[in-house]
């Protein structure tokens, strides 16, 4: 934005911002700001900025000799500071001219860390809720420098005037913003309070707020931050920390691990969440900078994995955004990442190492983040993969436990896959792991790192059909015409019969299917729907090779027994296909339309025929 030319205007005449201001302050409200509130936060921003530029002239002045000082009563909203002021040139050039910043001047060009904002855009925001905004300041770099006044409108003019030094007696500014009738909900007096502590609860500055009614100014920040307090002994430190987290968040951490890096200057906690949270859902933190709230929604700040804790830091080297709403992406933001998931790894460490009943409660809350990290560190998959929960065929236990009886582990690809082998392969001795779930088959297959005479192997079905004992001769001969019938009336599933033996004898049937499997017989089907001629018959000759599925009948179940001996064709039909629904249904499986087609049609012909019996 250029001005018009200073030089040529009278002291006191109006001047006009050289954009269409209105369209700017849109353009802020709808695609830089998330909300309104953000005014006070910026004029907050700016006075702790004075002031600290305040004390790099006055480096042996006490760090409370200067503060803020806040005034609403619902007509007025008005910050004080005890900065260091601005003279007629700066306001001409900063106040007046948009993306430029005092903080941006070459003579403070090297302090630009100590400042939190380096955009010169914040004093706009006051237009979101203000059609006018009087700044009143004066330079602690003169001592007998005149006050100067600055009254920016919302139609996009302003006007400068310098008044004598007793218009102001002390040296910084104030802005006082007039608020817009319909912009009460930001300026009343117990709104600018709320937002004062929101924003400004932990700032290094003395904050007061003055509601109008000539009482006492209540501070805004009375207390410093909890972990740069100092406590009586640790287990205090540790309740005091807990209770911030509680306050913060709103739930009772199951632990709070500390925080501090000097290197970016950060401090603070993690609270670690009391219960689960859904896979994938990460939870936003907490992140000052320099005492400024910047986000209560910065998730960039850990790593994805980490979304088991909740973090409030105060940090004097990260780099905001243009907004001041969350954090710039650079090369210190993923050093203070990976370093703060580093502390997380130790506490970890810390928990398997010391507290046992802490680690079980952490594990039994958030064991498949734990999984996630084990994946990706080495360090805490030794640690931690014999105490990580499983689904296996001897219930939920830890894979230590697992591996203490069963020397070889088997591992299933899918949920379904484990569902449809798990009671059969307990009955069979047999120890499988449910790996269908998010991790855990990888996680399986590397127990031999951590326990060398353990071996793992990936469950198929000729691996559980070995362990299924045969029928003898006779038996197998006399079902061979129920056999026939069966193969006949599930070839549409693709699916084989076979008779065997197995444990528990309750069982009358046993589906082995793969998902893998279905899908490769479905394209297979698709195929040769689609394609004709040769293409079509050298299809159909590789289907033939497609794996199939295999309705295995159990000889010692009675209902089995009784169905091999029927001699009514149709009758035997009827009875495979019901045991085909049935073992599909134990599966657990989406059952395909033709499936249960099948199983609603061969119920009501087994119906009828009871019905016709009885008759």
């Amino acid at each position: 934005m250029t001005l018009p030319d200073t030089a040529a205007t009278p002291a006191g005449a109006d001047r006009t911002f050289q954009v269409d201001l209105r369209g700017l302050v849109d353009l802020l409200s709808h695609h830089l700001y998330s909300s309104p509130r953000v005014y006070l936060r910026e004029l907050l921003q700016n006075a702790v900025d004075a002031l600290t530029a305040r004390h790099g002239l006055e480096p042996d002045a006490p760090a409370d000799a200067f503060g803020i000082r806040l005034y609403a009563d619902g007509a007025v909203v008005r910050v004080e500071d005890d900065g260091v002021g601005l003279t007629e040139a700066d306001v001409h050039t900063f106040l007046a001219t948009i993306g430029r910043s005092s903080k941006r001047a070459e003579r403070i060009a090297e302090q630009r860390g100590d400042f939190i904002g380096q955009f010169g855009i914040g004093l706009l925001s006051c237009f979101l809720v203000a059609d006018e905004i009087h700044v009143l300041s004066r330079s602690a770099r003169t001592p007998d420098a005149p006050a100067v006044e600055w009254r920016g409108r919302g139609d996009g003019s302003y006007a400068v005037r310098t008044l004598p030094a007793s218009a102001r007696p002390r040296p910084g500014t104030t802005v006082t913003l007039t608020p817009r009738a319909d912009t009460g909900e930001w300026t009343r007096p117990a709104r600018v309070h709320a937002l004062a502590r929101h924003f400004g609860s932990l700032l290094r500055h003395p904050v007061t707020f003055d509601d109008g009614t000539g009482g006492p100014g209540a501070s805004v920040n009375p207390e410093s931050a909890p972990w740069a307090r100092t406590y009586p002994t640790p287990g205090a430190r540790s309740r005091a920390l807990a209770a911030y987290g509680e306050e913060v968040f709103g739930f009772t951490p199951l632990d709070t691990i500390e925080l501090d890096l000097p290197a970016v200057g950060l401090k603070g906690i993690a609270c670690v969440l009391p219960e689960a949270v859904p896979t994938g859902r990460r939870h936003g933190h907490r992140v000052h900078v320099k005492g400024m709230l910047l986000s209560e929604q910065a998730e960039e700040i850990l790593p994805e994995w980490a979304f088991f804790v909740r973090c409030v830091v105060d940090a004097e080297s990260l780099r905001p955004t243009a907004s001041r709403e969350s954090l710039y992406e650079d090369d210190t933001l993923a050093a203070v990442r990976e370093a703060l998931a580093e502390r997380l790894r130790a506490w970890i460490a810390r928990a398997a190492a010391s507290d046992p009943d802490l680690l079980a409660r952490f594990l039994q809350a958030h064991h498949l983040a734990v999984k996630s990290l084990a994946v990706h560190d080495d360090e805490i998959l030794r640690m931690l993969l014999p105490w990580l929960p499983f689904e296996t065929t001897d219930g939920h236990a830890t894979l230590d436990e697992f591996a203490r009886t069963h020397r070889t582990v088997l591992v299933t690809s899918s949920v379904e896959e484990f569902r449809q082998v798990a009671a059969i392969a307990s009955a069979a001795g047999l120890g499988v792991v449910n790996g269908g779930y998010t991790y855990d088959r990888e996680l399986v297959h590397r127990l031999p790192e951590i326990r060398p005479e353990v071996s793992v192997a990936d469950l198929d079905p000729a691996t559980l059909t070995a362990h299924l004992d045969p029928v003898d001769r006779e038996t197998e001969l006399a079902a061979m015409a129920y056999l026939a019938l069966a193969r006949d009336a599930l070839a549409v599933f693709d699916c084989d019969v076979a008779l065997r033996t197995f444990q528990p004898a309750s069982a009358p049937a046993l589906l082995v299917d793969s998902r893998e499997a279905r899908h490769e017989r479905t394209r297979s089907q698709l195929a040769r729907e689609q394609e004709g001629g040769l293409w079509g018959d050298i299809l159909g000759a590789l289907h033939q090779e497609a794996p199939r599925a295999q309705l295995i009948l159990n000889q010692l179940n009675p209902l089995v027994r009784a169905a091999v001996a029927i001699d009514e064709p149709e009758l035997a039909r009827t009875s495979a296909e019901a045991l085909y629904g049935q073992a599909a249904m134990l599966s657990r499986r989406p059952l395909r339309p033709s499936e249960s087609s099948l199983i609603n049609r061969s119920f009501l012909d087994l119906l009828a025929h009871a019905l016709r019996k009885d008759s």
